[in-house]
């Protein structure tokens, strides 16, 4: 294997791991013991290996099948010992080297085997090795993906900027393991992402397992979501880290799988909740934020000091460390939430963003709190990030979170728009991630695209929108504000969708079709609540909350939870089939409008038992003095009115899925009538006949409709109208601000 003689360097005793438990001052977890088994027969068969456990699909995405109802051990009801079932703890002792910018840390690792079988080899995520070099999945991807549409994370590397992990000697109760690179996704074998560690003795069904390690990991120039810039260090992705081992009944598993991905270019996370207690050393003079709570006053050792962080019930642990920052604290208290520490941790150059920063955290805590369910933790960091890191912010971990950086936050500026919005966003990533802990590599729609319609709803209940007032948008007749759910609108690429929302990560055309994870489940989940009503859909969250909080639900899960709540199953059915699993668009357009006066026709009529003859002439001539009667006796008439009746026809078509749609005709005196068309056909006619003529025709009056990819057809006039293309600069202006927000989002 690569770089094995520096390894060999760096690692030459495993009896420092031993050290190092005596250090932390707690006795190592006890082995596990050997199964007391009856004495053989002479004539007993040896027992059969442990059968081996596959992989999840490396084409995994939607679970269509709910979870058994005690998938990951049953709904928490709040009366257990711990807020999880802990699956796995992690015991780690790092030192960050500031000036090569690497982390040697040794970490030990006690796993719970929750199957009914034993298992004979364990599977680790080395996600750092995603940054070594181009062959990895993450770089073969990103060079496939970017080249169809832009991303983040897409900067060159230079030469001393890549970043790795080398993982050193494994030991199992003092055996050395071996260990080896494996390819779950199919990955090049040059992709040094996951690797398989053979255990000396099988772990037993229900039993635990101890692995102590050492490690070196090299950060690389901040790329995406880890490393550093000059001397700030986000650390993050930086230690080997155990898959997870789903059972029958969980997010679709048929048998035990190991779900233990690649890290795709496009993809995220997915881990087992346990308990963390992590110490770093680190120069004096650095300042430190990390998941969970710090154990006291960091400990000095010469031109050092130790920080020691524990946190519970969380599924993955980083920290970033910088000279110089400031810190701003607050605090929140709400119920069913412990007292909440708030900081913001922030570089001098950009003071202007930490009041707002911690402002928002603030609000966030209470909306989400109230909304969804209590904040369970004690501890909220939000890290300001430097200069030239812009690819360090916006990305979340449990409690801990990297917001965004202006050096000027004015009020009512897309400035202030988007640092809450970012900071918002990534907080709400600790309930949709972290509490929740879906599955990000297959079903991104449950984190990236729920928590961005839940950021939606609040900035919504914030009455926050984008200010828009330069003179170009005044031009173009745009007038502030936009609200956010108009931007995500614009964002979706309704038009041509590429991929269903419930699609995995990686399996995706571009990177800028994997962003309408984020735009178009918001705007899915936008109209799917017009159908449900606010407060249902309110509800239904709460209740998915409630149910899946601390377990690992699928969007089986979350539809068979808004269905159950609303009692709607098939309106939910409908919205799932058209855009989680499938990639239907939605086009419905009024094609024309015609009203005109029923007059008498020409013919024959039939008039005391005798037939006679009505010619053209006779009956204009007719007209010609009905009307000036009429208009005689009515001086005050309103336009469109008269001694005839009124036939208003119009024409819709439906140029895409079918969706429930309200048609409403507003008439010359301000009378309105609607009808609904929700039927399959593909272009329907509707007749009005009454004493006004009409004005207008429109569908979705009340635009609830966010999906249909064309508004400005929506409606017509009978006579001209210049609206439509007011509307038009409209959407443009929201387009271009749209595509700014993704930028702080992503």
């Amino acid at each position: 294997m690569r770089r094995e003689a520096a390894r060999v360097v760096r690692f030459v005793a495993a009896g420092c791991l031993l050290c190092a438990h005596a250090a932390w001052g707690q006795q190592a977890p006890p082995s596990v013991p050997p199964a007391t088994l009856p004495a053989p027969a002479t004539s007993a068969a040896p027992p059969p290996p442990p059968v081996e456990i596959p992989f999840a699909s490396r084409d995994a995405a939607w679970v269509s099948t709910p979870s058994a109802p005690d998938a990951w051990g049953g709904p928490r009801t709040g009366s257990e010992a711990t807020l999880s079932d802990r699956v796995v703890s992690y015991r780690i002792q790092a030192r960050l080297d500031p000036e090569k910018h690497t982390v040697d840390g040794q970490q030990q690792l006690t796993w719970r085997n929750r199957s009914d079988r034993p298992v004979s080899a364990v599977f680790l995520h080395l996600y750092l090795n995603a940054f070594e070099g181009e062959g990895s999945t993450f770089f073969t991807e990103r060079r496939t993906l970017a080249a169809h549409g832009g991303s983040r994370g897409t900067d060159a590397v230079k030469k001393g900027e890549w970043g790795y992990i080398d993982l050193g000697d494994v030991e199992q109760d003092g055996a050395p393991l071996k260990w080896r690179y494996v390819h779950p996704d199919g990955g090049p074998e040059t992709d040094h992402t996951v690797v398989r560690v053979d255990l000396a003795q099988p772990v037993p069904a229900g039993a635990s397992v101890t692995l102590d390690m050492n490690f070196h990991s090299q950060l690389p120039r901040v790329i995406e979501r880890t490393g550093y810039v000059g001397r700030f260090h986000l650390v993050a992705q930086w230690f080997p880290k155990i898959g997870v081992l789903e059972l029958p009944g969980e997010r679709g598993a048929t048998e035990p799988r190991w779900n233990v991905h690649e890290f795709h270019f496009n993809s995220e996370f997915y881990a087992d909740f346990g308990e963390y207690d992590v110490r770093m050393t680190l120069p004096k003079d650095y300042v430190v934020g990390a998941v969970g709570e710090q154990q006291g006053e960091p400990t000095p050792e010469g031109n050092e000091l130790t920080w020691h962080f524990i946190q519970g019930d969380v599924h993955d642990f980083a920290w970033m460390a910088a000279p110089g920052y400031a810190t701003l604290d607050g605090e929140y208290t709400g119920p069913g939430s412990p007292k909440v520490k708030v900081r913001v941790i922030y570089p001098p150059e950009y003071e202007a963003s930490a009041a707002p920063a911690l402002k928002a955290s603030l609000d966030s805590l209470a909306y989400f709190s109230s909304t969804l369910g209590p904040y369970p933790y004690k501890t909220l960091t939000a890290i300001i990030p430097p200069f030239n890191a812009t690819e360090a912010g916006g990305m979340e971990y449990p409690t801990f979170f990297t917001a965004d950086s202006y050096r000027k936050v004015a009020p009512k500026t897309l400035d202030e728009f988007l640092l809450d919005f970012v900071t918002i966003h990534e907080f709400g990533h600790g309930y949709f991630y972290g509490l929740l802990a879906s599955n990000e590599f297959e079903e991104p729609m449950l984190d990236e695209g729920l928590n961005e319609y839940w950021d939606d709803r609040m900035l919504r209940e914030r009455n926050q929108s984008v200010y828009l007032t330069t003179p170009l948008w005044k031009f173009f007749g745009v007038e502030a504000p936009i609200a956010p759910f108009q931007l995500e609108r614009m964002l979706a690429r309704l038009r041509r969708p590429a991929d269903p929302l419930g699609q995995n990560a990686w399996n995706r055309l571009s990177s800028a079709n994997y962003a309408t994870v984020y735009s178009r489940t918001a705007t899915a989940m936008h109209d799917l609540e017009e159908r449900l009503g606010k407060d249902v859909m309110e509800k239904a969250f709460r209740q998915y909350y409630a149910t899946w909080h601390f377990r690992h639900p699928s969007i089986a899960d979350l539809q068979a939870t808004l269905s159950d709540v609303s009692g709607k199953p098939e309106v939910v059915a409908q919205v799932f089939n058209q855009f989680v699993f499938g990639t239907d668009r939605i086009d419905d357009r009024v094609s024309d409008i015609v009203s005109e006066e029923v007059l008498p026709l020409a013919g024959t009529v039939v008039k005391d038992g005798r037939r006679g003859e009505v010619d053209g002439e006779s009956i204009d001539a007719s007209v010609e003095k009905q009307r000036a009667d009429w208009k005689k006796a009515h001086k005050d008439a309103a336009p469109g009115t008269g001694p005839f009746p009124w036939k208003t026809t119009v024409t819709v078509w439906r140029d895409g899925a079918r969706v429930p749609q309200t048609l409403k005709v507003t008439f010359m005196d301000g009378s309105e009538r609607t009808v609904r068309w929700d039927d399959d056909r593909r272009w329907a006619r509707f007749t009005f006949t009454g004493s006004v003529k009409a004005k207008s025709a429109e569908l979705d009056p009340e635009r609830k409709i966010y999906l249909d990819l064309d508004k400005l057809n929506d409606s017509r006039t009978v006579e001209e109208n210049h609206a439509a293309s007011r509307r038009w600069g409209s959407d443009f202006a929201a387009l271009l601000q749209g595509f700014y927000a993704l930028l702080g989002t992503l």
